[in-house]
C-alpha cells in the first residue's frame, strides 16, 4: 500500500483527498519512481477546479517530481532500478508516494542536483527555457516584461535573463515580492497594485515599450500586455491566474498595432525524448553553474498529506518561488 491524493470531483481545495491505493507493476515502456519531492504548479489548480477537465474521475493530481527508479518497465533499458529521477510531464497522478511514468518524461538527474531542487525546478525551468529560448529568442540587453516575477516560474526567469545579459521587467504584487525579484536578476519591478502597468514600461524603455511580453495571469493583464508592446511585438500568453481571457475581438490586435499573440505550452514544445533531455541539460547547467539558485531553503514545502491547504496558500498569491510535496 501508498498514499496519494485523489478527487472524485471538480471544485476547491477542500476537494482532494488522501487515500490509500495499491499500486501496479509499471507497463513495458514506464518506469516506477518512488518520489523523494513533488512540485506543485498552478497548472494543478487549473485541473483540480475543472478549468482544465481531467481525462476521468475520480483522479489523481500533478505531473512534476524527483525520486529514485524501484521498478522498470519490460522494454526498457536506458533507464535502472536506483537511478536518480525527475520528471514533468508524466499522466496525472504525481502527488503520490509512488508514480509509474512514461520513460520518455524520464530525465536521470545530476547527482550535484538535489531532488528538492529539481521538484521545485524542472516544469518550470523547462517552461522558462521554452518561453526565453523557443518561443521567442531573447537577445543580450533586450527589455522585456514579465508577469508574476516573484513566482516560481517568474524567479527562475529573472536568473535566466541575468544568464543571458537581457533586461527583465518583472510585475511583482508588493514591495517585498519587488526586492525579491531584483535580488534574483530582475532589471526592474512594477507593482500592479500601485502603478499603471503599461505606464510604467513607457516609462522605463523611454516611450519605446518591449518587443515581448511574458504573461502567465491571464484575464486582469490582457490589456496592459497589449499595451505594453511596440508595434508589431509579440503577446505570449502561458497562464490564467486570474481566469482566461475569453471574447477576444481580433481587431484589438490591428488597432494597437498589428500585434502578434500565442498560446504555447510545453507539451507543444518537449515532444520527445531528445527535446526533453536539450532542454534539461541547459537547465540542469544553469543550476550547477550557479546561474540559477534554486534555494530550497526557502521554498515552501508541504507533508503530502497538507495538499488541499498548499492549494490554499498557493492560489491566494501569497507565495513566492516554488512550493513543494514531501512524501
Amino acid at each position: 500500500m501508498a498514499k496519494h491524493i485523489q478527487f472524485s470531483t471538480t471544485g476547491g481545495p477542500d476537494v482532494l483527498q488522501y487515500l490509500d491505493f495499491t499500486p501496479v507493476d509499471p507497463a513495458a515502456h514506464e518506469v516506477q519512481v518512488e518520489n523523494k519531492a513533488i512540485g506543485i504548479n498552478y497548472i494543478d489548480t487549473y485541473i483540480r477546479g475543472g478549468l482544465y477537465a481531467p481525462p476521468h474521475l475520480p483522479s489523481g493530481l500533478g505531473t512534476e517530481a524527483a525520486g529514485i527508479v524501484t521498478k522498470v518497465g519490460a522494454k526498457i533499458s536506458a533507464i535502472n532500478v536506483g537511478d536518480r529521477v525527475v520528471y514533468a510531464q508524466s499522466a496525472l497522478g504525481a502527488y503520490s508516494e509512488v508514480h509509474n511514468v512514461a520513460a520518455d518524461k524520464i530525465a536521470i538527474l545530476p547527482d550535484n542536483i538535489s531532488f528538492e531542487q529539481a521538484a521545485a525546478s524542472f516544469l518550470k525551468g523547462l517552461t522558462v527555457h521554452y518561453l526565453l529560448r523557443q518561443t521567442y529568442a531573447i537577445k543580450p540587453g533586450e527589455v522585456f516584461l514579465f508577469h508574476a516575477a516573484a513566482g516560481g516560474v517568474g524567479l527562475i526567469a529573472c536568473q535566466w535573463a541575468k544568464a543571458l545579459g537581457a533586461k527583465l521587467i518583472g510585475t511583482v504584487g508588493s514591495d517585498e515580492k519587488a526586492e525579491l525579484a531584483k535580488a534574483k536578476g530582475a532589471w526592474a519591478t512594477i507593482n500592479y497594485r500601485t502603478e499603471n502597468i503599461a505606464e510604467r514600461v513607457a516609462e522605463l524603455t523611454n516611450g519605446e515599450k518591449v518587443g515581448v511580453v511574458y504573461d502567465s495571469v491571464g484575464k486582469s493583464t490582457w490589456l496592459d500586455s497589449l499595451n505594453s508592446l511596440r508595434r508589431r511585438g509579440l503577446m505570449v500568453s502561458f497562464g490564467n491566474a486570474s481566469g482566461p481571457v475569453t471574447g477576444v475581438d481580433l481587431a484589438i490586435l490591428n488597432q494597437k498595432g498589428g500585434l502578434y499573440v500565442t498560446r504555447p505550452s510545453l507539451n507543444a514544445y518537449v515532444t520527445h525524448r531528445q527535446e526533453l533531455e536539450n532542454a534539461s541539460e541547459q537547465l540542469f547547467s544553469l543550476i550547477a553553474s550557479g546561474a540559477i539558485n534554486v534555494d530550497v531553503a526557502k521554498v515552501q514545502q508541504f507533508p503530502l498529506r497538507d495538499a488541499h491547504r498548499a492549494h490554499q496558500i498557493l492560489e491566494s498569491r501569497q507565495t513566492t518561488g516554488s512550493s513543494l510535496l514531501i512524501p
